[in-house]
């Protein structure tokens, strides 16, 4: 199977953190954030992974990816396509027919792929998007009749699900994502209103690299976990 990897995001809001490098392959607890998503894939059975990167970063990404039990396969934007656009791009690279996974080359999530393929098959979409629950940023203040205050609560979970940036797609999603754009605000609205997107609920970590401070957190979990320790299936 193979697998995309979006990976042209600059590591703007990083800063020095990033120590010059993508954001895709800055350094947490000693290795590349995406050689992290590579070995959860490799474990999933992929041995090709594409990866969407900026114009001129083809050498980097296959140099720092290399020997983790996947052939790499740059696919540089000619310039910046989207995410939908930049999707589609490496979506051209393929070898093979079916079901790809994709996912943003910024996010970390503690999930077992083969778990989420066979979530996707049950279903028969056309995608099927990685959803997290949503924790509010806040505290929030509980308030009863007469707007008496019953309680506080530190940052709770929200009746919300937020889009992870782990997808698997098949060749019709692929066929109608953007040549330039955002998928989340083209492709998935429409596959969605069709009743052919599914969801995949991941209660697990989820690990965003946007700020240093993420960056921070990051580091503490990967060094303390060792990685990202995919489940066995269960059947689903």
């Amino acid at each position: 199977m193979e697998a995309i990897i979006l990976a042209g995001g600059k590591a703007e809001r990083l800063g020095e953190a990033a120590r010059g490098k993508p954001k895709a392959l800055v350094p947490i607890a000693g290795r590349p954030l995406a050689a992290y998503q590579v070995e959860q894939l490799v474990t999933a059975g992929v041995d090709r992974v594409i990866v969407s990167c900026a114009l001129g970063q083809d050498e980097l990404f296959a140099g720092e990816l290399s020997g983790l039990g996947a052939e790499i396969v740059p696919v540089a934007e000619p310039e910046p396509l989207g995410r939908g656009g930049g999707l589609r791009l490496a979506g051209g690279a393929r070898r093979e027919d079916g079901a790809v996974f994709a996912l943003n080359g910024d996010e970390l999530l503690e999930l077992d792929p083969r778990r989420l393929l066979a979530h996707h098959r049950a279903r028969g979409a056309a995608a099927t998007v990685v959803v997290s629950p949503l924790t509010s940023a806040f505290g929030v203040v509980d308030l009863g009749e007469d707007d008496r205050v019953t309680g506080f609560r530190e940052a709770p979970r929200l009746p919300f699900w937020v889009n992870a940036g782990f997808y698997v797609l098949e060749d019709e999603a692929i066929a109608r994502l953007p040549e330039r754009g955002d998928h989340e605000t083209t492709t998935f609205p429409e596959l969605a209103a069709e009743g052919r997107l599914a969801a995949f609920r991941h209660e697990g970590a989820w690990l965003t690299v946007n700020t240093p401070k993420q960056l921070r957190l990051a580091e503490e979990h990967l060094a303390k976990n060792q990685g990202l320790v995919p489940t066995p299936p269960d059947g689903d």
